[in-house]
């Protein structure tokens, strides 16, 4: 495994992040096809010896389930400083909102859940999940400079969130002596690259890490034509992201495959690596040991800039996800 910093914070993260949202009850949550605790644990252990010490999970995955699933599983099988630790928030509820909740105790109230979940006394990243319209930016850069300063939540980040969105919000938080977002996790793969227009290029200039989700697309990037899983299946959001380019991402997956079978290689392996030369560390889902078996290989793998040519030159553009316009204002999307 490989290292870097997470932009200009003093975290040491893997290459390779692990993303959580297959891990929790599928009884109680809004995904059917997530692994138990059992499967979890083994998928976390694995992760561990394969050197990744960089986890990211949510106070909404599956209701709060995936941050009890890896909080026992770290406890278990690591220390505690020496993995970091990312979970995430969402805007205040309409509930919230009539019941004058302001956005700083709702940021206070949703991490001090998160940190029972976890079984933890702090997160090393704690991430604005989508952008709260309802609420004022100065609120929400208050409310996560309060839990930094408090020592619950030693770096903050943002998601799903239009690049002037993070400028305006560094800024601010710049000018009044407030905590800064260190990273941005937006959707980002071979067949999603709309970061690229603003966003990467605003966060090379500042410093700003990129740990993209949806790293592989749901899964679409690492199976061959015809191969299918549970999730390819039954992810009905991922069905919203991909399925109006089908035809044209279909060439490009094809293509993932043909680098794949000349290098004797899985699909997993050529994606993640061509996504490791734009980013930090995507964050990458696993729901079987292989998952994350392939995505650690990723690592060590080089594309030749002729691969990279050829991988990039299909690509045609697409809708936003996770950030969209409706009624004339720009708002956030679904949750990921």
């Amino acid at each position: 495994m490989k290292y870097t910093k997470l932009g200009n914070s003093d975290l040491n993260v893997s290459r390779i992040c692990m993303g959580c949202m297959g891990f929790g009850n599928a009884a109680t949550g809004q995904h059917s096809w997530t692994v138990d605790e059992a499967a979890s644990r083994e998928i976390i252990k694995r992760g561990l010896e394969l050197g990744i010490n960089f986890f990211d999970t949510a106070i909404v995955y599956q209701n709060g389930t995936s941050e009890q699933f890896l909080g026992r599983a770290l406890r278990d099988f690591a220390k505690r400083d020496e993995v970091v630790v990312a979970t995430k928030f969402t805007p205040r509820t309409q509930e919230e909102i009539d019941g004058g909740i302001s956005g700083q105790r709702h940021i206070e109230n949703y991490l001090n859940r998160s940190l029972k979940n976890l079984n933890m006394e702090y997160v090393d990243l704690y991430i604005y999940h989508m952008w709260d319209y309802h609420t004022p930016m100065e609120e929400i850069m208050e409310g996560l400079n309060a839990v930094v300063k408090a020592g619950k939540a030693r770096y903050i980040g943002i998601s799903n969130c239009f690049a002037w969105q993070l400028a305006k919000a560094n800024f601010y938080a710049r000018e009044h002596g407030l905590t800064e977002f260190v990273s941005i996790q937006g959707h980002y793969n071979l067949i999603a690259r709309e970061e690229e227009r603003e966003m990467a290029p605003f966060c090379r200039d500042q410093d700003i890490a990129m740990t993209p989700y949806s790293a592989l697309a749901g899964g679409r990037l690492s199976k061959h034509p015809g191969e299918t899983s549970k999730r390819l299946v039954e992810d009905s959001y991922a069905k919203f992201k991909y399925d109006s380019t089908a035809e044209a991402d279909g060439k490009i997956i094809a293509q993932v495959a043909e680098i794949a079978d000349n290098r004797g290689v899985s699909m997993t392996e050529v994606a993640l690596a061509w996504l490791l030369t734009k980013v930090t560390a995507p964050v990458v889902g696993a729901t079987k040991i292989s998952h994350v078996e392939g995505a650690a290989r990723a690592v060590d793998l080089a594309l030749t800039d002729e691969e990279i040519n050829y991988l990039e030159e299909l690509y045609v553009p697409h809708a936003l996800v996770g950030v969209m316009a409706q009624n004339g204002k720009q708002k956030a999307g679904n949750v990921v």
